[in-house]
């Protein structure tokens, strides 16, 4: 019987790609996203590809925790059951600390973080009830080291990270994966923008990794594996005056 895959953030970048992914390894899937007319093109193509799969759509604001509280256990019982619920759905932006752009790095705070929590605390409860099922959080390869002009978006990635580290140990020895992956450069929409992009990949080959990860049920891994974790925990301890630079 194909499992049911859950994943936030899927109507562009990582989250569209992981989809396709999934549905070319005969995976069910449940999309959600803001934006329901894109999902719901999305799922109209890969119901082409593959008429066997079901593919269901929902409009999602993460931001909202009552909502994802409400929705991951109501899809659950839709489906019959989950096995996997990717909380992927994340957004970059604000500044330099102090430059006029708090409320950026609040929207930042608000789905990179509670956003993301709220759908991993919702998915435990499920899984605990279920008796199975695996959790994958998305942080970043940016959550290593806070960086001159993202220190919201790094924070908020490391704040996952750190979230999925005490998950592990809460969970340990009990049939509940948790996965947490650390992309590096993947050219998406959250990115492209971005003067610098060291070891870019495409969207892809980074989405075929991913899955490949989940579906070994990692405890935690770079994207792509290298360069990325030599380069991630270099950033860790490469002198200041190396990074530091106008913004």
């Amino acid at each position: 019987m194909a499992k049911t895959v859950f994943i936030t953030g899927a109507s562009s970048g990582l989250g569209e790609g992981m989809a396709r992914e999934f549905a070319k390894r005969g995976y069910n899937l449940i999309l959600a996203a803001r934006r329901k007319e894109s999902l719901d093109q999305l799922a109209a193509e890969l119901a082409k590809k593959s008429p066997a799969l079901r593919i269901d759509t929902i409009k999602l604001d993460v931001t909202d925790v009552a909502a994802v509280q409400k929705s991951i256990p109501e899809l659950a019982k839709t489906v019959g059951k989950l096995d996997i619920v990717v909380a992927n759905a994340g957004v970059a932006g604000g500044g330099a600390i102090g430059s006029d752009k708090f409320d950026e790095d609040a929207a930042i705070v608000q789905t990179n973080i509670l956003g993301a929590m709220a759908t991993i605390d919702s998915a435990v409860k499920l899984f605990k009830q279920q008796g199975s099922g695996q959790i994958v959080g998305i942080a970043s390869v940016a959550g290593f080291r806070g960086l001159p002009g993202a220190s919201v978006y790094c924070a908020s990635k490391a704040a996952i990270a750190t979230y999925m580290d005490a998950l592990q140990l809460e969970l340990h020895k009990s049939p509940i994966d948790v996965t947490c992956l650390y992309p590096g450069y993947i050219d998406t929409p959250i990115n492209n923008k971005m003067k610098s992009r060291p070891f870019l990949i495409d969207v892809e080959k980074g989405s075929r990794i991913l899955v490949d990860l989940i579906e070994k049920k990692v405890k935690k891994s770079t994207v792509p594996v290298y360069p990325w974790n030599v380069v991630g925990q270099l950033l860790k301890v490469i002198p200041q005056s190396l990074l530091a630079g106008r913004v």
